[in-house]
């Protein structure tokens, strides 16, 4: 039993945020129905996003909807507020929301109370400044952004098939994926993957006339995979025709010209933007503790470091790795920490509530698995390196255990299933980014003037 009672308040509805207040609402039922405690849930979307199926999302191997955990199913005894949290000011316990309802309520932010924090607002795009890159490229870290590349690859193929400038074709076929992690390894080779095979119904499109490039500043690419299963992958990659640059930046995309720092240009109409990430801009609107790159300074225990009843874990917290040999390392920012971590702050908080001892975060890394598109991949678990098809197996494997709920489970087995009896999808709904543009022609509007305004989408 809790000695008091509990606003139990969670920032962010990813990883941390939704696996924390699913074991907090299993582990206080009691409370919870008596009233001793409540657990408010602030997350701009209303769904948890499974990130590592968005390259299979992007390729049309997984519905979208599929990809996604909707919070208000699954966190049935939270309550969940669809909005951003602004400012936290911890020394009163209270932080400063914004709603969908907030602009229709006058603009004032609503100043929400609570006796626990929990801060999991996660990460977002790390971007540099380089010209053009606000207006041509396009992220990778949402389903809604997955599903506009897929979109927008098939708009270029369809451009390039009914045109007849040479120039315009090159540059509608030209795919320049910028960032050698995760995110852009597995992107450039799902959507490779689709477009290659999308290319037999155009009458004037072949798979060689694609060209697929990828951008890294560094001199190895997938390094959570190991320097071995990296050089493999670069070698697997350039022999299916993508070209890979290490040691090399993008300098700019203006004028739809990726201009790269060893002087090579190329026209393209698409730029992938997916190199590194860096904390929520929420952290620095708190007066909690941050180390140098921004992140939380937290305890083992995953409280935030000098500042009781605040606790953190994932991108956003920099907690001290106990199983490393040297000491001062933090644990690795991926979804693997971030699910354990969830599961001990959960159980932390509810031992903080009933005055037991905390618990220590401790999970040694065991690997990584990537997919370099259809039964390609590279995998390193346990010290064992796997490669094509058994490490494609493998990440399957794993990612299906780790997906949320059987619901979810269930539905991406047999549309994985069904993808291997039928043929793929390759239709383009770009017109879905922008669903009234045909009614405003309809009723007199001004037609779209800007990339931006296209009723086809990205183009």
């Amino acid at each position: 039993m809790v000695k008091e009672r509990a606003r139990i308040l969670v920032v962010g509805g990813g990883y941390v945020g939704m696996y924390t207040a699913l074991r907090l609402q299993r582990r206080l039922k009691r409370e919870l129905g008596r009233g001793e405690a409540e657990i408010t849930v602030v997350t701009p979307e209303p769904y948890m996003t499974y990130q590592p199926f968005l390259p299979e999302a992007a390729a049309g191997s997984i519905s979208p909807r599929h990809v996604v955990v909707p919070l208000r199913r699954v966190l049935d005894r939270c309550r969940i507020i669809i909005g951003e949290v602004t400012s936290i000011d911890h020394a009163v316990r209270t932080a400063a929301v914004t709603t969908l309802a907030t602009k229709e309520e006058g603009g004032a932010a609503e100043l929400l109370g609570y006796d626990e924090l929990v801060l999991a607002p996660g990460s977002v795009s790390r971007t540099l400044p380089v010209p053009g890159l606000a207006e041509h490229g396009i992220g990778f870290r949402t389903v809604e952004e997955a599903i506009r590349l897929r979109n927008h690859v098939i708009e270029q193929m369809d451009i390039a098939s009914s045109t007849r400038d040479p120039s315009v074709r090159d540059a509608a076929l030209t795919f320049v994926f910028v960032g050698g992690g995760y995110a852009g390894v597995e992107a450039l080779g799902e959507l490779q993957d689709m477009a290659r095979y999308a290319a037999r119904y155009y009458h004037n499109v072949r798979p060689g006339d694609m060209r697929w490039i990828l951008v890294e500043a560094a001199g190895r690419i997938l390094p959570e995979v190991g320097e071995e299963l990296g050089r493999y992958t670069v070698t697997q990659l350039r022999r299916r025709n993508v070209q890979v640059l290490l040691d090399t930046r993008l300098e700019s995309c203006a004028d739809r010209v990726a201009v790269l720092s060893d002087g090579q240009r190329f026209p393209t109409r698409t730029v992938v933007w997916t190199a590194g990430v860096k904390p929520h801009p929420v952290l620095a609107a708190t007066d909690l503790p941050r180390t140098g790159r921004g992140r939380l300074k937290c305890t083992a225990e995953l409280t935030v470091d000098g500042a009781p009843h605040a606790w953190a874990a994932g991108d956003a917290a920099a907690v001290p790795d106990v199983t490393a040999a040297e000491p001062g390392t933090e644990t690795a920012p991926n979804a693997q920490h971030a699910v354990r971590q969830a599961r001990v702050l959960g159980d932390n908080i509810v031992h903080a509530l009933r005055g037991e001892p905390l618990e220590t975060y401790a999970h040694r890394y065991v690997g990584s698995v990537a997919s370099l598109g259809l039964h390609k991949g590279v995998a390193q678990v346990y010290g064992r390196k796997l490669k094509g098809y058994p490490a494609w197996f493998m990440h399957r494997a794993y990612h299906l255990s780790r997906v949320p709920t059987f619901n979810r489970k269930a539905r991406v087995l047999a549309e994985w299933t069904l993808a291997g009896l039928f043929k793929r999808e390759i239709v383009s709904l770009g017109s879905l980014e922008h669903p009234r543009a045909e009614f405003e022609r309809a009723a007199g509007e001004k037609p779209p003037h800007s990339p931006s305004d296209d009723p086809k989408g990205s183009s």
